[in-house]
């Protein structure tokens, strides 16, 4: 497959490097590859372009976003070689999905305000993926997220049917607490479970404040490494 040099690529030129990466005498590397071989990848390459966004270093940004794309080019080219989907049918596929969440914009519905907007998403994306029930909706959340980001995504989906305020998260976590204040004697067992019933609510507290958990501890991480680089470097 010959492939023509050019000062400026597009959409379909990055298609086609795809194709020639795993064509029989393209790259060995990449015609190895797997989604779950590549899953790694795609995890790490999204999280750089989060740095990117959170320094707000717009060049670093333009690169990740291109290296989160390539991993969406790949994946979908290992399913077309199978014969289930092509980026074509992605590219569809989310198209359709925008248009059908956003009837306030493609549709005749009325809206006002992000309120509506975010009700009206959720009550369509239900209905879409045939959701009967809350249960349902929450199984939806996935569990390969960050145990804390997760864990407010739970909260803040089951608060529709089973409302809760900051103050019910912190007697939540000043139970958990009593629980941990008294180690002896308890089984590893239950101190993690005391321990995940305190990140819990911690998660809930943030969603009760109109915080992001993950956000918050990162803050958190980052003020304590600061401040232990300090303190070593005053010794």
């Amino acid at each position: 497959m010959d492939f023509v040099q050019k000062e400026t690529y597009t959409m379909e030129d990055l298609l086609a490097v795809m194709e020639r990466l795993r064509a029989p005498d393209g790259c060995p590397w990449d015609r190895e590859q797997t989604h779950e071989s590549i899953r790694q990848c795609f995890l790490e390459e999204t999280y750089e372009a989060l740095e990117a966004i959170d320094n707000k270093d717009v060049e670093l940004l333009e690169e990740e976003l291109g290296d989160v794309l390539f991993q969406v080019v790949f994946h979908a080219q290992l399913e077309k070689e199978k014969g289930t989907f092509s980026f074509e049918d992605v590219t569809d596929g989310v198209v359709r999905k925008m248009i059908l969440r956003h009837p306030h914009v493609f549709g005749d519905v009325l809206v006002n305000g992000t309120g509506d907007v975010l009700r009206n998403w959720d009550a369509i994306k239900k209905s879409s993926k045939h959701q009967k029930s809350q249960t349902e909706v929450l199984q939806s959340v996935a569990r390969t997220l960050p145990a804390l980001m997760r864990a407010q995504k739970l909260r803040h989906k089951a608060a529709s049917t089973e409302p809760f305020t900051a103050q019910d998260c912190l007697c939540e976590a000043g139970e958990a607490l009593a629980g941990l204040s008294s180690l002896s004697g308890r089984t590893k067992e239950e101190q993690k479970a005391l321990l995940g019933q305190l990140l819990f609510a911690a998660a809930g507290l943030a969603d009760a404040l109109g915080v992001e958990a993950e956000e918050s501890l990162t803050r958190t991480s980052d003020a304590f490494l600061a401040e232990f680089a300090e303190k070593e470097n005053t010794k």
